[in-house]
């Protein structure tokens, strides 16, 4: 991103505008509505993160269908997923046709470019969750990944002990991993793979190491997913979210929660030095990128990622 302070395009008073990209046009409502309001945070200010951080987002999101959380009173509000792009809808929203097991099929909205960006926050997606595979082949995944999750009461110091656990287990399998904030009291640690498994087999992958992970670290990780049935003060390591159509907070996504905190990429030696939840939020992000980049811009490339098959054979 450039270094010099980005320009505000949605305007502070007005209830809607326009804002026009090349032949595109994007109608915005509700602009001062309030979406926190202890924050002082109305739907502009969301509208106004996304086009701050949409040239290292963009890329994440690209040709991946795209799960509907929509949060029409502001993040104290109740919410709603919405599967199924709405009508009527711009001609330019490109869809993502997907057939399920019932034989239904989905259209699902894809965000490709900055207009449908704002057309999917505009219905009041605070989050954004895409799939983890794309739409050329939905069920052949590009990323493994752990959503670490504190039990009960657990503090955020044990999701921080928890995640180098899994990066150096991680590492010992030769699977280079990334973690961010997930925004809410959890990390999230991801592996770039080969497209070639499919999601059952990816998810079995997963399975695999967490149990692994739980049975070398009784007294800090678990696998159980009976809420009653979790020891106290672990961490969960779900790997259920990497079945099929299951999406988390994508990159960048800003979260419903009191100070408007944001899923950051992180570095190890961040996580090994602690941070915070609410360390990035959106009033001060889009400075940690003018300063430090896309930190996940790795997790986009074709080389240095896992090939699970070969791993399976050696």
């Amino acid at each position: 991103m450039p270094r010099a302070r980005r320009r505000r395009a949605i305007p502070r008073d007005l209830p809607e505008a326009v804002v026009a990209l090349g032949d595109r046009r994007v109608t915005l409502t509700n602009l001062t509505k309030p979406f926190w309001p202890a924050l002082g945070l109305t739907k502009g200010d969301l509208l106004q993160h996304y086009i701050d951080v949409a040239p290292v987002l963009l890329p994440h999101l690209r040709d991946r269908p795209m799960v509907m959380k929509r949060y029409p009173d502001g993040a104290d509000g109740k919410f709603f997923f919405m599967k199924q792009a709405p009508s009527p809808r711009p001609p330019w929203i490109e869809l993502c046709a997907v057939r399920h097991r019932s034989g239904k099929v989905v259209e699902f909205p894809m965000i490709q470019d900055l207009a449908s960006l704002l057309w999917v926050v505009n219905l009041g997606c605070i989050d954004l969750n895409p799939w983890y595979s794309r739409c050329d082949d939905v069920d052949r995944p590009d990323y493994l990944h752990f959503d670490l999750d504190p039990v009960r009461d657990a503090p955020f110091a044990r999701v921080l002990e928890a995640a180098l656990v899994v990066h150096a287990a991680l590492d010992a399998l030769g699977m280079p991993s990334w973690a961010k904030t997930t925004g809410g009291r959890g990390l999230h640690v991801y592996v770039p793979i080969v497209r070639g498994p499919t999601a059952r087999q990816v998810w079995t992958a997963a399975k695999a190491i967490a149990v692994e992970l739980a049975r070398a670290h009784p007294r800090l990780l678990t696998v159980e997913y009976a809420v009653a049935r979790r020891p106290r003060d672990h961490v969960l390591v779900d790997y259920n979210q990497n079945a099929w159509g299951q999406t988390l907070a994508s990159v960048y996504s800003v979260r419903p929660t009191p100070r408007a905190a944001v899923s950051t990429p992180v570095t190890w030696r961040e996580v090994s030095r602690g941070v915070a939840p609410d360390d990035f939020r959106i009033d001060n992000l889009p400075a940690r990128l003018r300063r430090r980049g896309d930190l996940w811009a790795p997790l986009l490339a074709r080389r240095g990622r896992v090939d699970l098959a070969r791993l399976a054979r050696a």
